[in-house]
């Protein structure tokens, strides 16, 4: 794609990174075929080539967006399954990003559009803020009906029917190896999954100390700054990774880590590209190293003998593969192979690089879309006749949770259990 980006316009890092990744884009088409929204919505601009026009003539002439090029690029669930079909190389995740920053800096959203990010920032990335938030929207959930929002009737719908207590494992200590010590590593306990499931980092620290792993829960680590990330809001963003950069590395310069163990997909992906977000910055060193030593939890398992793990016998998984797992992280066959090295018969289904439509806060904010996102993929779920529906993502488990028919667990919970853990919880009730 040819660029007219004038020099000192590119002397803007950003812009000269979008630049980069605009020159790259050859409006191929290949992206439409794999994009969810442009297989809901059907309009060009509802698909990446589409979006990377009105991005285009967004940064390069340097205007005020407009409320359609911010509705389209909104729409655009970040999914990254575009970045996975490219023939190009397109970077779109970065040039989504830059977008994004942009909107939030040039764009005066509506009153109640503006509300609603603003709760969504104070409150998701605060565990107990975001207790205390479920409680009341437990409360105010048989009012739904007066509600006249869809977004806010969608955040009603989010409350689970129970929510967990508090789990001491989330505060800052060192687990020691209940086995001969392999590894150090730090663990993310991320933030809207201490309010939503306790038992996936619980499960996290049982199976990885029974394999030798010392597990740290670093002071001052928290929230990985994606949520605001994705909304465009920068500073926030940045000082919640920053917190974690500097947490994990005076872990790093103390004991050391051999791993910083990530089992929520769009956490990972986050961290993996802090390298990115702080380029050119004081913390760019430590950034990168960060990043460098970041990994999902199943990359770190499959470096790790599970020794004689069993399944029950006869249970069969559906396996739901995260777009930030299998599209940010490149992680595909990892969490399958693991499943089925433990005994589990493993069921995938159709169109699995599809989006379930959590993406985030994208469900809360996009509900229409994302709740025919959700019917499409639980649908092809159930068409498995699975006994059990597994992912990496805390988000995921959510979305298709509150309308599966069977139980949705993450991965290493099951894998836990294999390795002569507790059973899940999810699969006791």
């Amino acid at each position: 794609m040819q660029t007219y980006f004038t020099p000192d316009q590119l002397r803007d890092p950003g812009l000269a990174r979008a630049n980069d990744i605009l020159r790259a884009c050859v409006h191929c088409g290949f992206c439409t075929a794999t994009c969810p929204t442009y297989q809901v919505l059907g309009d060009e601009l509802d698909s990446p080539r589409g979006r990377i026009y009105l991005i285009k003539d967004m940064l390069e002439n340097q205007r005020t967006p407009d409320a359609r090029t911010v509705k389209h690029i909104d729409r655009c669930l970040g999914c990254l399954a575009c970045m996975s079909t490219c023939p190009s190389g397109v970077h779109y995740m970065h040039l989504l990003d830059e977008a994004r920053h942009y909107i939030s800096r040039h764009y005066k959203r509506p009153l109640g559009d503006r509300a609603l990010r603003w709760v969504l920032a104070q409150v998701l990335p605060y565990p107990m803020r975001f207790r205390l938030a479920l409680l009341g929207a437990k409360i105010a959930r048989p009012l739904r009906g007066l509600i006249p929002d869809a977004r806010l009737r969608a955040m009603l719908d989010m409350v689970p029917k129970s929510i967990p207590p508090v789990s001491r494992n989330d505060d800052p200590q060192t687990f020691a190896p209940a086995a001969p010590k392999r590894k150090r590593v730090a663990l993310m306990t991320g933030c809207a999954q201490k309010a939503l499931n306790t038992d996936i980092n619980d499960a996290t620290i049982d199976l990885l100390t029974r394999l030798g792993c010392e597990v740290v829960v670093a002071k001052g680590a928290g929230c990985c700054g994606a949520l605001t990330h994705h909304m465009g809001q920068d500073t926030p963003a940045k000082a919640s990774a920053a917190a974690n950069i500097r947490a994990w590395c005076a872990e790093m310069d103390s004991a050391g880590l051999d791993a910083i163990v990530i089992n929520t997909s769009g956490c990972g992906t986050t961290v993996k590209d802090y390298g990115t977000m702080f380029a050119r910055t004081d913390l760019a060193d430590d950034a990168t190293r960060v990043a460098a030593l970041a990994c999902d939890i199943t990359e770190l398992l499959a470096q790790l003998d599970l020794g004689a793990a069993q399944a029950p016998e006869g249970m069969t998984v559906a396996y739901h593969a995260a777009c930030s797992l299998q599209h940010g992280q490149r992680i595909k066959t990892t969490p399958k192979d693991l499943l089925k090295a433990a005994g589990f018969t493993v069921v995938e289904p159709a169109d699995s690089h599809l989006c379930c439509g959590s993406a985030g806060t994208y469900n809360l904010m996009q509900p229409e879309i994302a709740n025919q996102l959700k019917a499409r993929k639980v649908k092809t779920l159930m068409a498995k006749s699975p006994d059990v529906i597994a992912a990496g993502n805390i988000g995921c488990m959510m979305q298709i949770g509150s309308a599966a028919g069977v139980p949705v667990v993450h991965t290493v919970e099951l894998l836990n259990w294999a390795a002569g853990g507790p059973k899940p919880r999810a699969l006791t009730k």
